[in-house]
């Protein structure tokens, strides 16, 4: 190495050298991720001859350096893009300790740590300067202050329970919140289905509204359940395409029992009933917004419950389908069934977005723990001196932090679920079940799935043999290493390395 070279680039260099040794690493990005997550970029390898799928991970500085670029490059000349993987395992110990200063955790309990850290060195300075005094009172004062853990060691205990009760409660609640968007997205596929199956009795253009009001049902319950998720400033927004949105002020939240009219409890009926509203301006272009005709949007609009009132309008144009051979009340009672499971899933939504975890159970926690950690100073100021504030100041970071964590998932709606996403996935398989991608499926006729030969299959041709057994010519290592076993009127049985006597059904002429 040059010795005119500079120590910033000999470090670049030496760091450079080191992450390319590991494998374990994440490599670089295509687009600028969040200091919380780890990028890492993977392409799946086709199979050839006997080797199985290889997944290959890259390194490469240009992520740690800030440098952007448009793909990454294989050694066989193959480009693929990178996937971030938020899935964090103990490989990722070093990206994730070096993006502690960016932990949104961090920035949340900030305070409580900080306070308990200049407190614990404020009692070691203290007990320091007591025990070093020439005065045998302020002497007899500093050893005063030094007690044992035994009375920490006995509430810990108490203290790991509570903090343990409130973080699984909260995860509950974030898994049912995840498992409600599962049906939203399950039923909004089911229903659009059966939309565009029976396309010819409904019409087009009441599949074509129905649609429309499918797709914008998720946004609407995103707004419903998070009414901050809109930026609300209508300064930005030219007036012709501006449109009102009345918001309730003040979001009553069940804490307390019934009747409760003190600490912090209103008895104002317009805060009881919602009755205060501001205004939010939203753009019409934008989505859901756009994808309600004008005077549709004025009646959604000044709804209350707009997720509900989509509901309802899906529900009447499923009423207003006139009975023909294939519309029956069995055709109509089933998509009224959808549009019922979208409706209780509002009420689901609501349960988890307005009922707090018990106030008397979330204060005693955190008195709690406030209490244990501002005391635990004097049981060791005796054996730490004046590390006391660092060992205090980790503690709390802890403890606080599991406590922040239970809060944060307790409403997963207020950013932990990725509800943008899942709108979008939505809308973009609702609005596209009618065109191209999937038009195939809905629009083939009986001569049209007549004529597809479903017999061979790519790399994978099946035949009949005279004694009625069936027969497997492939290329692929998979069958080429089964046996065909005793079969049994239409069954055949395969042995496989990979699927051991498995049944397969086949047709027998």
């Amino acid at each position: 190495m040059s010795p005119k070279m500079s120590s910033k680039r000999r470090a670049a260099l030496a760091l450079c050298c080191c992450l390319s040794s590991a494998s374990a690493f994440a490599p670089t990005s295509t687009t600028t991720a969040a200091p919380s997550s780890s990028i890492v970029t993977s392409r799946r390898r086709p199979r050839s001859g006997g080797s199985g799928a290889q997944t290959q991970l890259h390194v490469s500085a240009s992520y740690l350096f800030g440098a952007t670029t448009g793909g990454t490059t294989t050694t066989d000349g193959q480009s693929y893009l990178p996937q971030v993987n938020h899935r964090h395992s103990a490989k990722d110990w070093i990206h994730n300790v070096a993006s502690l200063p960016h932990s949104s955790i961090l920035r949340d309990i900030r305070a409580p740590v900080l306070a308990v850290l200049a407190w614990s060195t404020v009692v070691s300075v203290v007990h320091r300067l007591l025990l070093t005094s020439t005065n045998p009172v302020w002497a007899g004062l500093g050893a005063n202050l030094q007690v044992g853990p035994t009375a920490h060691s006995f509430l810990v205990s108490s203290l790991g329970l509570l903090l343990v009760f409130r973080t699984n409660s909260a995860y509950q609640r974030f898994a049912e919140g995840r498992r409600i968007w599962e049906r939203i997205l399950s039923e909004s596929r089911n229903l659009s289905r059966m939309m565009n199956l029976y396309r010819r009795d409904i019409g087009d253009d009441r599949r074509s509204r129905m649609t429309q009001l499918l797709a914008a049902f998720p946004y609407l319950l995103r707004h419903h359940i998070r009414p901050k998720c809109l930026e609300c400033n209508g300064k930005n927004i030219p007036k012709e395409n501006r449109i009102l949105l009345p918001e309730p002020l003040i979001e009553p939240v069940e804490t307390r029992h019934d009747n409760d009219k003190t600490n912090g409890g209103s008895t104002d009926p317009k805060v009881l009933q919602g009755g205060l509203t501001s205004e939010c301006w939203v753009d019409k272009r934008s989505l859901p917004w756009s994808l309600f005709p004008d005077t549709a949007l004025a009646k959604v609009a000044t709804a209350k419950n707009r997720p509900l009132w989509t509901c309802d309008r899906l529900g009447r144009e499923l009423a207003s389908v006139a009975y023909s051979d294939n519309w029956t009340s069995r055709e109509r009672l089933t998509m009224l069934s959808k549009v019922e499971k979208l409706s209780n899933a509002i009420g689901e939504c609501e349960r988890i977005h307005q009922t707090a975890v018990p106030l008397n159970y979330a204060r005693h926690s955190l008195r709690s723990l406030t209490m244990w950690l501002f005391t635990l100073p004097f049981a060791l100021i005796r054996d730490y001196g004046l590390m006391t504030g660092p060992i205090m100041g980790g503690t709390a970071w802890l403890l606080f932090g599991v406590y922040q964590i239970g809060h944060s998932i307790e409403d997963p709606f207020q950013g932990t679920l990725r509800l943008s996403v899942l709108c979008e996935a939505i809308r973009k398989d609702v609005m596209t079940a009618g065109k191209d991608d999937r038009d195939a499926a809905y629009a083939a006729n009986d001569d049209d799935i007549a004529n597809e030969d479903w017999t061979s299959v790519t790399g994978v041709k099946s035949s009949i043999t005279s004694d009625k057994s069936l027969k497997f010519e492939s290329d692929d290592i998979l069958f080429e290493q089964a046996k065909i076993g005793e079969s049994k009127e239409n069954r055949v049985v395969l042995n496989t390395p990979g699927l051991m006597n498995q049944t397969v059904d086949s047709w027998m002429p």
